[in-house]
């Protein structure tokens, strides 16, 4: 593990600690409303009437794959690299009776079988966290089983470009689409090393690594805002989520 690697597990391993602490409010939201935005719920629908096996890289909390298994999912099984966050999650789901489990490990490289998953999910926040967007995509096509499904809803990458002014939407002058890494400064990856992809990046390394795009879509409503902000950026006009399916 480098050196930017173990600061930015550090970081997260911290960062976590708010599902621990606030595990009483998480299991209360996981029982009693999904995490999935309109957008990304309709898309995932078909994925899971059929009773999948469900990959989800960077499971962080777990409430999305408890909503999975509502939706038909037959086993998710999350990976993230914060053992902090995988005990909460995995305590969660045995405390509501999910098929859900989880496993500590830094992608990519995940610690899993090849061609496990007929879905793999991921975003909300999870691509910033890669160095390697090439690598990561080869191990998402590894993992999936052959016509096996790749969803990502993410921050789209133009995002971290936007100020979060209330008069108008701004682009802050200390970042750059095309820039490769900057340092967060907001919680929960305060002072890590995030990087950049731009969206034909993150296309261009799925199509590579032997998946084929079925869908690709950008959307106004950012997936987080920092104590409930309503910045100008986030009011219509500007790209602030994607969502991709793609199929091995």
């Amino acid at each position: 593990m480098d050196s930017v690697t173990r600061r930015n597990r550090e970081i997260w391993e911290a960062a976590s600690r708010k599902h621990v602490s606030e595990y009483d409010e998480l299991l209360d939201e996981a029982r009693s409303r999904s995490p999935f935005f309109p957008a990304e719920a309709e898309l995932l629908a078909p994925l899971l009437e059929d009773g999948p096996v469900v990959v989800h890289l960077q499971s962080g909390h777990g409430l999305d794959d408890v909503a999975m298994i509502r939706g038909g999912a037959r086993r998710v099984i999350g990976v993230d690299f914060s053992a902090t966050a995988a005990t909460a999650a995995q305590r969660r789901a045995d405390e509501l009776g999910v098929a859900c489990s989880y496993v500590v490990g830094l992608l990519p490289g995940a610690p899993l079988a090849d061609s496990c998953a007929d879905v793999l999910y991921t975003g909300k926040g999870a691509l910033i966290w890669q160095p390697d967007i090439a690598g990561w995509a080869r191990d998402a096509a590894r993992l999936l089983r052959p016509g096996g499904h790749l969803f990502v809803y993410e921050e789209h990458p133009a995002h971290p470009l936007w100020t979060w002014d209330l008069d108008e939407p701004r682009i802050r002058g200390d970042r750059s689409y095309f820039g490769r890494t900057y340092v967060s400064d907001t919680f929960p990856g305060a002072g890590a090393a995030l990087w950049l992809w731009t969206l034909g990046e993150i296309v261009t390394a799925v199509v590579e690594a032997g998946l084929t795009v079925r869908h690709l879509s950008e959307h106004a409503e950012p997936f987080w805002r920092f104590d409930g902000l309503d910045a100008a950026a986030f009011r219509g006009r500007l790209p602030n989520t994607f969502a991709l399916l793609a199929t091995k």
